[in-house]
């Protein structure tokens, strides 16, 4: 694991980086009471034997903001590149102990807008339940940053992220055309209360469970540009 500002340097030139005890044993506890209750019946909420998501969570569960944001995690927030970061996407994934599936290795290209418009280089569009995501133009893939805060210990054998160090770089990155003689992969290991930073354009996939143990993860993307009007961000939520 690595201190912030180590942490913050490997996110420019590898695309990602690991930081433990950002969270206590206490807060987690406290984060997954919030969530438990909560009402799945919503468009929002995805539950299934496989999957248990919550799109746009801090919408949905706003009683676990405080909680996420805290001191600890303010702080490197306020660390990241680009000038007053805001939220711009937030989901909740819980794979439970029985689900056993695999992702295939990808970039992460699309971003939550709140209408479809005709925009130049924003495109191509996709509409599920009333939510709208598009590719936008390189530079605001560039300018995302994502923390995945890691509620259970996550490791090779419940399906840590795997990841490409440095493939952030090459821009639109195709997994199909990745050479193994130069790329090598690198097993994402974080601790229950740590916390992994992310470059969105990072090639990452993750293996199937083997030990049947829980993985719930809270996925919360920052940037730091706006879109261009008439379009907005769907879950801009500022943090100041």
């Amino acid at each position: 694991m690595n201190n912030t500002n180590n942490a913050l340097q490997l996110l420019t030139t590898a695309g990602f980086a690991m930081i433990s005890n950002i969270f206590t044993e206490d807060e987690i506890t406290r984060i997954s009471q919030i969530i438990h209750p909560a009402d799945t019946s919503k468009s929002t909420f995805r539950k299934s034997a496989d999957l248990f998501a919550i799109r746009q969570f801090l919408h949905e569960i706003p009683d676990a903001v405080p909680l996420i944001f805290n001191k600890n995690l303010r702080k490197i927030i306020s660390q990241l590149p680009g000038e007053n970061p805001f939220v711009v996407k937030s989901i909740y994934f819980d794979k439970p102990p029985g689900s056993n599936w695999y992702v295939s290795w990808h970039q992460d290209l699309t971003i939550s807008a709140d209408q479809k418009t005709d925009t130049p280089g924003f495109g191509p569009w996709t509409v599920k339940t009333n939510q709208f995501a598009v590719q936008p133009p390189v530079a605001y893939l560039e300018n995302l940053t994502t923390i995945r805060i890691h509620l259970d210990h996550t490791t090779a054998d419940n399906g840590a992220l795997k990841v490409i160090p440095g493939s952030h770089l090459k821009k639109i990155y195709r997994p199909e055309t990745i050479d193994w003689n130069i790329e090598k992969e690198v097993c994402c290991e974080v601790p229950a209360g740590g916390i992994m930073l992310m470059k969105p354009l990072l090639l990452h996939s993750s293996s199937r469970t083997t030990n049947g143990l829980p993985r719930r993860v809270l996925h919360i993307e920052l940037a730091s540009l706006e879109l261009p009007a008439p379009l907005q961000w769907a879950e801009r939520m500022s943090l100041q």
